[in-house]
Order: structure tokens, then C-alpha cells, then sequence
């Protein structure tokens, strides 16, 4: 899929509010510290097919759904916000908000809304309540709520996947993507038995997606294991030797992401470490060892890789804007994310 994509960046700095204001024309309005200091922002928007997801990089700002751009524009869509930084102020018939970072809250474009939060990278996950009339009770009693249980972190990583994921989408896999979407927000919002069930697969992957950062982050760590991930992704053992049962276990999943960090390293031509030195930051302690399961994972040896990439041989492991001319807005994409 290929986000919408708006920016100020590029245009004078007096222009750049104005053209932000612009491209949230009654949606939202915006109001700043020193409209004349400049206002460089980005906004990337995916029509995910009946559901809408926005990563924004904006200034210090206060945003406000007003008494009078809710009748002007009556899009009544949830909102499932999460920033780097904390976000004050109110949603849902006036009531006070403090969420703190990096942590998802609900709120709806049906009633005035008002957000002040510092300069931020923030995701929102935009669910239209035609589209998900079975969550309307479950998100009205959310609203304004920061969700800052174990549900909510993992609601908030599952829509950093979805983030990191998005232009990789096909059609084909939109309805699924709303499936796992109404799933996992029952199962995070309003935990129960029913609920989690519906919501099992996409917190499977979004708690296997989870460990595998926690892994990636730690390849060089000596204390990688079992109790290390369990403790830092916050699931019991049973539960994440279940999670990576498919993958051979726990062990088996560590040294294969060690493996292919080491052809990574090894096949980069800005690297100019050694073999051995490659493998032993990694863990691989016995070059006999790392080679044969270097080779049994790769079909290549080590100097293999390494000599491809002296030769200037490639060895490998084997979408930006909008064309919509119905698009010139955030008003006009989330009536098509609303039309499905």
C-alpha cells in the first residue's frame, strides 16, 4: 500500500502553519507558540480498506476538535493515539487527559477533543464506527483512558507493527488486517476470556514480533536466554517457549538471528572486521561450530560470504505519495477510509 504523504517541509517557514491547518481543514485546528517561528511537519496516512492508520511528525502543538468543526465536518471515526510524548488536555465530553508516553488512548472525532503535547512522532490508528459497530461500548468506555496495562503495551506494539508493516501490504490482505485489527482491540481494551480468544492470532504475532526486537537489540549480549526474554517482554516461560515452539525453540530462534546478524556483517562492504571477530561479538565462541551452522542455516560457508563480498559478487538472503485526485486533505481520506 502507498501512504498519502503531506509535508510543510520545503515551503517558507510563514507559510507552513497555513498549510498544515490546510491539510487538516476541519478535522482538526492547530494552534502554536510563535505561528511566524516556522512549522516543518509530515504526515503519512495508509487506507488500509475500512480503516485508516496516520504516522505524524509534527512541532509542539496544541490540536482541538471544536463545538464548531463537529457539525462542520461530522466524520465520527475513533482514534487510537499513541506519542512518543506525554499528551495533556481533554476528550469525551470535557474530560481531562493525561497520557503518558508511549502509551495508546481512545478518543472520538464524534465530540470536541482537545491535545497538547510537545514536538513527537506519534501513530494513529483511525476506525470508522460504521466499519467496527461492535466496538462502539467497548471504545466509549475507553475514552480518554490512558491504556497503560500489559494490554495496552502490547495494543501500542501492534500498532507499531502495523506502522512498520503498512507499504508492504497488499489488497489481498486488507480484510484480514480489519479482522486482526477488531481483535485485537477487544482483547486490549476490554480483556476477557471471549475477547482474547477472538483476539489470539494478532497477539501471537504481535508478541512474536515483540521478542524477535528484544532479540535483535540483544545479539551481542552474553545474558540472551530464556528468564533475559521473558523478563524484558513480560510473558512467562511457558508462554514464550509456546510463542517460538514453531520456530524451533528458544535457543534454535536466538542463534538463527544471531546467524543472519553475522551474514549481515559479513556481507557488508563497510565492514571490515574479520571472521572470527564477527562471530565472537555475536556469541559464536567455537569457529568449527559457527561455521557448520553457519553453513547448514546459508548454504555458504563464512569466507565464502566474506570473499563474495571482496569481489564485489551481491549475496543476499534471497512504494511515495498519493495519485488519489479525490485526496487534497486529511477530510477527504478518512471519508474514504470510511467508504472502505
Amino acid at each position: 500500500m502507498t501512504p498519502v504523504i503531506f509535508t510543510t517541509m520545503g515551503l517558507p517557514k510563514a507559510k507552513q502553519l497555513d498549510a498544515w491547518r490546510g491539510w487538516f481543514d476541519t478535522v482538526f485546528d492547530v494552534a502554536v507558540d510563535d505561528p511566524q517561528a516556522g512549522f516543518s511537519a509530515t504526515s503519512e496516512t495508509w487506507n488500509l480498506g475500512g480503516f485508516g492508520l496516520s504516522r505524524v511528525h509534527a512541532p509542539r502543538l496544541r490540536a482541538f476538535r471544536t463545538p464548531d468543526l463537529v457539525p462542520r465536518n461530522p466524520i465520527d471515526h475513533w482514534s487510537v493515539t499513541i506519542g512518543h510524548k506525554r499528551t495533556t488536555g481533554e476528550a469525551g465530553w470535557q474530560r481531562s487527559i493525561d497520557v503518558p508516553a508511549g502509551t495508546p488512548f481512545v478518543a472520538s472525532l464524534g465530540r470536541e477533543l482537545v491535545s497538547l503535547r510537545d514536538e513527537d512522532d506519534r501513530l494513529q490508528l483511525y476506525l470508522p464506527r460504521d466499519g467496527f459497530p461492535d466496538l462502539t461500548a467497548v471504545l466509549e468506555g475507553a475514552e480518554g483512558r490512558p491504556l497503560s496495562d500489559a494490554m495496552g503495551k502490547l495494543l501500542a506494539e501492534f500498532i507499531a507493527l502495523l506502522a512498520r508493516s503498512a507499504s508492504s501490504f497488499a489488497d489481498a490482505d486488507l480484510p484480514g488486517l480489519q479482522t486482526a485489527v477488531r481483535g485485537m482491540v477487544l482483547a486490549c481494551v476490554a480483556p476477557s476470556p471471549d475477547h482474547s480468544a477472538f483476539g489470539a492470532a494478532p497477539i501471537a504475532v504481535t508478541r512474536k514480533e515483540a521478542v524477535r526486537r528484544i532479540v535483535d537489540l540483544n545479539l551481542a549480549n552474553p545474558s540472551l536466554g530464556p528468564d533475559f526474554l521473558c523478563r524484558e517482554a513480560g510473558m512467562s516461560r511457558s508462554q514464550l517457549y509456546r510463542l517460538l515452539e514453531s520456530e524451533g525453540g528458544v535457543k534454535n530462534y536466538i542463534q538463527r538471528r544471531r546467524l543472519k546478524q553475522c551474514f549481515a556483517e559479513l556481507s557488508n562492504g563497510a565492514n571490515s572486521r574479520s571472521v572470527s571477530v564477527i562471530a565472537e561479538g555475536l556469541g559464536f565462541l567455537d569457529p568449527s561450530s559457527f561455521s557448520r551452522s553457519f553453513r547448514k542455516e546459508f548454504g555458504l560457508t563464512p569466507k565464502e560470504v566474506m570473499h563474495a563480498k571482496l569481489s564485489g559478487v551481491p549475496v543476499s538472503l534471497g512504494r511515495g505519495g498519493s495519485s488519489d485526485p479525490d485526496v487534497r486533505n486529511l477530510r477527504d481520506l478518512l471519508g474514504l477510509i470510511a467508504r472502505g
